[in-house]
């Protein structure tokens, strides 16, 4: 089952991939015209090719009838030797027990019989073995006397069918390699768009692209780099916008705050109210992580571990949370480091705030991180989950939605419901993968996939 499995994903490879799909194309087109013209050729050419042979029978048969018909008796055996040693001819009797294999049957050597015939006789006899000696037999009289004359095969032979694929086996290696290099050059730039989106998605800014070659190119490479630039001002511009935001909002709620403290209100009231510029300053403070950018050019070996047992640490000192952390040491995985710190601190508030323990007023709280697999397949798996109510199924993607929270199945909680769409957006940007379920026994189960620190 599974070498079926792999053999399914190289097809499906195959067939998906620009390049294959563009050379499988040339390389059909190219077989069927060899195919084609070797067809073509060896149709035009039979008739020149028949009558060229059987000119060349006819001649060597009528020069040797009219050579031993003429020669004086006693020198005829000196002639025969001389037409053997020089011209590869020789001359046999014909005997009525001779063993004789058929010529082959091909559309060629019938046109040749016929021809022959025409000239030398509709008795005329071919063979291509008497008495297992292998060669282009041909009968002719001397009065009432038969003789077999053989030829040499290569003497009258063409092309044959083996020297006709090889040569037709030789201009499709050429052809398929022609078709190779044409289909890199068609794949080559949106191979390299491909790869520049890629690195966009990643959160790096890709090199320009080369505007050159057909205008088709030029133009969507042009266009591509007019859109990477726009993207990277657009970064900018938004730098400074949450720059301001957190100046201009941020300022107020401080000056409200310190007003608050030297208001002559109730406790209850400056309680409500301090909980409240907290809470917009905390909400504040979530829009201001979604929205900043994350370059992935700036990654540097962060200490999972380290990172992760202080994480266990600080929630295990937050009232109502029992931490089991079980943390492999020593595991590093490339990123930012602030960036990933707010990732598990954001893990962490969501389950104390919505996966509080049926039943209880404490929030079980299971942090493990573990390596898994080995050599270039090697992983950080760090998993969260606690045991409160869960999910249910059907809305489980809808977790990982800005603004979304799902109170009717998790409880009751402040927030602007960016804690896990943070979390998703800063795990993309670090290459890693993002796993949402509900955890066996009760709870919501989530699993990042990292790789490792090189």
């Amino acid at each position: 089952m599974a070498e079926h499995g792999t053999l399914g994903a190289r097809l499906g490879w195959i067939r998906s991939g620009l390049f294959w799909r563009t050379f499988l194309l040339l390389g059909v087109l190219t077989t069927l015209s060899i195919a084609l013209w070797v067809g073509m050729i060896s149709y035009v050419q039979r008739k020149p090719q028949a009558e060229q042979i059987a000119a060349q029978v006819i001649s060597v048969v009528t020069i040797t009838h009219a050579a031993l018909t003429h020669s004086a008796p006693e020198l005829r055996r000196e002639l025969l030797f001389e037409l053997v040693s020089n011209e590869g001819i020789r001359v046999f009797p014909l005997e009525v027990t001779d063993e004789i294999d058929p010529p082959p049957d091909t559309a060629l050597m019938d046109d040749i019989q016929a021809l022959v015939k025409a000239k030398l006789g509709s008795d005329t006899r071919f063979s291509a073995r008497v008495n297992g000696v292998a060669g282009f037999w041909v009968s002719f009289k001397i009065d009432d006397d038969k003789y077999w004359l053989m030829l040499e095969r290569e003497r009258i032979a063409g092309l044959t069918g083996v020297q006709w694929v090889g040569w037709a086996g030789v201009v499709g290696l050429l052809s398929l390699l022609g078709a190779a290099a044409i289909s890199s050059l068609i794949n080559l730039p949106l191979a390299r768009l491909t790869a520049a989106a890629r690195d966009i998605a990643r959160g790096k800014r890709p090199e320009p692209l080369p505007e050159t070659g057909p205008t088709e190119i030029c133009e969507a490479n042009r266009s591509f780099n007019q859109m990477v630039d726009d993207l990277q001002q657009l970064e900018s511009d938004r730098a400074v916008i949450l720059a301001g935001i957190s100046h201009d909002l941020r300022t107020p709620l401080a000056r409200m705050g310190l007003e608050v403290e030297m208001a002559d209100l109730s406790p209850d009231a400056r309680g409500g109210m301090q909980s409240d510029i907290a809470q917009m300053d905390a909400i504040i403070g979530q829009f201001l992580d979604f929205a900043k950018p994350s370059e992935a050019a700036g990654f540097t070996p962060v200490d999972l571990s380290g990172m992760l047992e202080e994480v266990a640490r600080s929630a295990a000192r937050t009232p109502g949370v029992r931490v089991n952390a079980r943390i492999e040491p020593d595991l590093a995985v490339p990123g930012h480091a602030t960036d990933l710190q707010r990732v598990f601190n954001n893990l962490v508030e969501n389950a104390r705030r919505y996966g509080r323990t049926p039943g209880t007023e404490t929030t079980d709280l299971d942090l493990s991180c573990r390596a898994q697999g080995i050599g270039p397949l090697r992983r950080i798996v760090v998993e969260v989950a606690d045991h409160g109510p869960g999910v249910p199924p059907g809305q489980i993607e809808h977790l990982l939605r800005p603004f979304t929270r799902l109170d009717a199945a998790r409880g009751q909680a402040n927030g602007a419901g960016l804690g896990l769409a943070i979390v998703e957006r800063v795990v993309a940007r670090h290459n890693a993968e993002l796993q949402v379920r509900n955890r066996d026994g009760g709870g919501l189960l989530i699993r990042i996939v990292l790789p490792p620190a090189p």
